[in-house]
Protein backbone atom coordinates (compact mmCIF):
# COMPACT_ATOMS: atom_id res chain seq x y z
CA UNK A 1 0.00 0.00 0.00
CA UNK A 2 3.11 2.22 0.71
CA UNK A 3 4.71 1.61 -2.27
CA UNK A 4 1.52 2.22 -4.39
CA UNK A 5 1.23 5.57 -2.45
CA UNK A 6 4.91 6.53 -3.00
CA UNK A 7 4.47 5.39 -7.03
CA UNK A 8 1.20 7.52 -7.21
CA UNK A 9 3.02 10.89 -5.62
CA UNK A 10 6.08 10.11 -7.76
CA UNK A 11 4.58 10.75 -11.06
CA UNK A 12 4.91 14.16 -12.30
CA UNK A 13 1.49 15.91 -12.52
CA UNK A 14 1.25 16.69 -16.17
CA UNK A 15 1.85 13.19 -17.03
CA UNK A 16 -2.02 11.89 -15.84
CA UNK A 17 -4.02 14.72 -17.84
CA UNK A 18 -1.11 14.32 -21.21
CA UNK A 19 -4.09 12.69 -23.66
CA UNK A 20 -6.27 15.28 -22.71
CA UNK A 21 -4.45 18.18 -23.38
CA UNK A 22 -3.35 16.72 -27.09
CA UNK A 23 -7.13 15.85 -28.10
CA UNK A 24 -7.75 19.54 -29.81
CA UNK A 25 -11.26 18.75 -31.13
CA UNK A 26 -14.34 18.61 -29.08
CA UNK A 27 -16.81 15.27 -28.68
CA UNK A 28 -19.73 15.16 -30.72
CA UNK A 29 -22.72 12.57 -29.02
CA UNK A 30 -23.50 9.95 -31.00
CA UNK A 31 -26.71 9.32 -31.46
CA UNK A 32 -27.83 6.39 -30.57
CA UNK A 33 -30.33 4.39 -32.95
CA UNK A 34 -32.86 2.02 -32.11
CA UNK A 35 -31.74 -1.81 -33.02
CA UNK A 36 -32.88 -5.05 -32.92
CA UNK A 37 -35.64 -7.29 -34.04
CA UNK A 38 -38.09 -8.06 -32.00
CA UNK A 39 -38.56 -12.14 -31.72
CA UNK A 40 -40.79 -14.48 -30.00
CA UNK A 41 -39.28 -17.87 -29.60
CA UNK A 42 -41.47 -20.73 -29.29
CA UNK A 43 -40.39 -24.58 -28.16
CA UNK A 44 -42.42 -27.73 -29.29
CA UNK A 45 -41.40 -30.77 -27.83
CA UNK A 46 -37.82 -30.78 -29.49
CA UNK A 47 -38.66 -28.28 -31.79
CA UNK A 48 -37.91 -24.28 -31.68
CA UNK A 49 -38.57 -21.76 -33.68
CA UNK A 50 -38.41 -17.93 -33.92
CA UNK A 51 -40.44 -15.55 -35.69
CA UNK A 52 -38.66 -12.13 -35.45
CA UNK A 53 -39.47 -8.80 -37.24
CA UNK A 54 -37.02 -5.86 -37.52
CA UNK A 55 -39.02 -2.53 -37.44
CA UNK A 56 -36.21 -0.61 -37.76
CA UNK A 57 -34.07 0.92 -41.37
CA UNK A 58 -30.89 -1.11 -40.41
CA UNK A 59 -30.78 -5.00 -41.29
CA UNK A 60 -30.24 -7.24 -38.41
CA UNK A 61 -28.15 -10.53 -38.15
CA UNK A 62 -29.89 -13.27 -36.60
CA UNK A 63 -28.83 -16.07 -34.95
CA UNK A 64 -30.86 -19.57 -33.22
CA UNK A 65 -29.24 -20.39 -30.59
CA UNK A 66 -30.39 -23.94 -28.97
CA UNK A 67 -29.07 -25.66 -25.94
CA UNK A 68 -30.60 -29.37 -25.51
CA UNK A 69 -31.49 -30.48 -22.12
CA UNK A 70 -29.84 -34.14 -22.43
CA UNK A 71 -25.78 -34.20 -21.92
CA UNK A 72 -25.04 -36.21 -25.38
CA UNK A 73 -27.91 -34.22 -27.45
CA UNK A 74 -25.71 -31.84 -29.48
CA UNK A 75 -26.63 -27.97 -29.04
CA UNK A 76 -27.01 -26.15 -32.09
CA UNK A 77 -26.29 -22.10 -33.10
CA UNK A 78 -27.71 -21.42 -36.35
CA UNK A 79 -26.69 -19.44 -39.41
CA UNK A 80 -26.87 -15.79 -39.18
CA UNK A 81 -29.87 -14.41 -41.33
CA UNK A 82 -30.77 -11.06 -42.38
CA UNK A 83 -33.66 -9.25 -41.36
CA UNK A 84 -33.70 -6.03 -43.65
CA UNK A 85 -35.99 -2.76 -42.45
CA UNK A 86 -39.47 -3.96 -42.04
CA UNK A 87 -39.09 -7.77 -42.80
CA UNK A 88 -40.06 -11.04 -41.21
CA UNK A 89 -37.56 -13.87 -40.31
CA UNK A 90 -38.38 -17.37 -39.29
CA UNK A 91 -35.54 -19.40 -37.78
CA UNK A 92 -36.10 -22.79 -36.74
CA UNK A 93 -33.85 -25.50 -34.95
CA UNK A 94 -34.50 -29.02 -32.61
CA UNK A 95 -32.51 -31.32 -30.53
CA UNK A 96 -32.87 -34.54 -30.64
CA UNK A 97 -35.00 -34.67 -26.88
CA UNK A 98 -35.75 -31.86 -24.47
CA UNK A 99 -35.01 -28.53 -25.28
CA UNK A 100 -33.27 -26.67 -22.11
CA UNK A 101 -33.17 -23.01 -23.66
CA UNK A 102 -33.05 -20.84 -27.31
CA UNK A 103 -32.66 -17.69 -27.92
CA UNK A 104 -31.64 -15.46 -31.01
CA UNK A 105 -28.54 -13.66 -31.14
CA UNK A 106 -27.81 -9.67 -32.76
CA UNK A 107 -25.65 -8.15 -34.88
CA UNK A 108 -25.39 -5.30 -36.78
Amino acid sequence: MFAALTLLLAVPAGAASHTARTAPHARVPVEERPFGAACRTVVDGSHVTAYCRNPYPEPDHLGLHIECERWWDIDADGVSVEAGPAQNVRLTGRCWKEVRSAWVSHRK
